[in-house]
């Protein structure tokens, strides 16, 4: 079956890909990144993401559920630094997790990202490099800030493979390229 969706054609780390577009609301769509089962680009992009990220003193990759999951881990392959998985849904086994809440603009609402307590001692008073997939509305981003200063963590650097829309901000942000957002 012959797909019909119009996509975003993009080039990241030299390997293209064509990136479907997604109405988040009418008359605006953006271009949707899926790393997962990608390895070709998920390697690609964290030998590009460590090469870029070789001058930054960091201890520890911080990321949310799921997307970039992929990413963090090939990421901390190539590093020797750990990872952790800020989490979406609160289970038991998450002890006394320390919580903030974003707002998605792929669904469109509230979510909660979650630091289980195991993995506190690989945050507070460590240097960190939080690590997203796509960074657009910053919603997601300024949640894993809000758990790293809960955390007593401190940032190091903010990363993505891609940023999008049009933040000044997002120069700040260490990136293989840039996302446009289209209008309808």
């Amino acid at each position: 079956m012959k797909d019909t969706h119009e996509v975003y054609p993009i080039e990241i780390a030299g390997v293209k890909r064509d990136l479907r577009l997604f109405e988040v609301k009418p008359g605006l769509r953006i271009a949707i990144l899926n790393i997962l089962g990608d390895v070709e680009l998920v390697d690609a992009c964290a030998i590009a993401l460590a090469e870029k990220l070789k001058n930054t003193d960091y201890d520890t990759i911080v990321t949310a559920e799921t997307k970039s999951i992929p990413i963090a881990h090939m990421l901390s392959k190539i590093t020797g630094k750990p990872y952790i998985v800020l989490r979406k849904e609160y289970k038991p086994y998450l002890g006394q997790a320390i919580t903030a809440e974003t707002l998605s603009i792929t669904t469109g609402k509230p979510q909660h990202l979650l630091l289980d307590e195991k993995d506190l001692p690989l945050v507070k008073d460590r240097r960190i490099l939080l690590l997203d997939d796509v960074i657009s509305t910053g919603s997601t981003l300024q949640g894993m800030r809000l758990i790293i200063e809960k955390a007593r963590g401190k940032i190091a650097q903010e990363a993505a493979i891609l940023t999008e829309g049009d933040r000044a901000e997002w120069m700040k942000i260490v990136s293989l390229g840039h996302l446009p957002v289209f209008m309808d």
